[in-house]
């Protein structure tokens, strides 16, 4: 089952992360293959990273090296704009403070197509669900709707020039099965994809091993939804917030 029409021209993308390598993993080739089409890609990674890698000890340089990792992967991709929240890996919460900023971005970049990790819990694989994740897709879900296209909520943005926005489609990627109801063929943009993770080397022990697991997975994600034989994937839970088809909240 597809949700989004095929005949949809993407001009502006806004894609959101707990972490770094979160969009990576998640969406790079469906990214890829709109920035390949032209569209302006932006991302924003809400928390730090430093959280992140096997190493103890200097936690502010594994920050400034995720960070680092992340523009290079962004470059594979076709991404433009990157922005980082710098919110504490671990610590993200939903709060109006942050809820605001994303906001702020949303109605600066006036996308198209917004995405966002899942914000409900993947009990069968929980390691998609990593608190940070859960919290990225609510934050961005209450900042998209009604937020974003409120007038009256976040007065000084509009004060500044940010006037209300009504974003059309919220993707979500890691999302529980039985929500997807998108897939995208990435066959063409596995390498793009696979390079993008490859580039996030200080949070993946065994590359080799990795680069294995995620083509499965996207093997898998093709087979389910019904793709020819071979094909690579990547599934969404598609949501329409201001289509022709949705009747509008104010």
């Amino acid at each position: 089952m597809t949700v989004f029409p095929a005949e949809i021209k993407v001009q502006r993308v806004l894609a959101f992360a707990a972490h770094p390598d979160d969009i990576d993993f998640g969406a790079a080739g469906t990214l890829a293959a709109w920035a390949a089409q032209g569209a302006e890609v932006s991302y924003c990674v809400m928390t730090d990273g430093d959280a992140g890698g096997f190493e103890p000890g200097d936690r502010a340089g594994v920050s400034a090296l995720r960070n680092s990792e992340q523009r290079a992967a962004a470059d594979i991709v076709g991404a433009g704009q990157l922005h980082f929240l710098g919110e504490r890996d671990g610590f993200l919460e939903v709060g109006h403070e942050v809820i605001g900023r994303t906001v702020e971005l949303i109605r600066q970049v006036r996308p198209d197509v917004v995405l966002a990790m899942h914000p409900e819990r993947n009990w069968p694989r929980i390691q998609a669900s990593h608190p940070d994740h859960l919290a990225c897709g609510e934050i961005v879900t209450r900042a998209v709707y009604p937020a974003a296209e409120n007038p009256f909520a976040y007065p000084e943005l509009a004060a500044r020039g940010l006037e209300a926005y009504k974003v059309p489609w919220l993707w979500f990627y890691g999302a529980p099965r039985e929500r997807e109801n998108h897939a995208v063929d990435i066959t063409a943009e596995l390498d793009q994809k696979l390079a993008a993770i490859r580039v996030h080397a200080s949070q993946h022990p065994d590359i080799e091993g990795m680069d294995a697991s995620v083509r499965g997975f996207l093997q898998e994600n093709a087979r389910r939804h019904g793709l020819p034989a071979g094909s690579s994937a990547e599934v969404f839970h598609v949501v329409g917030v201001n289509t022709p088809s949705t009747i509008a909240g104010f």
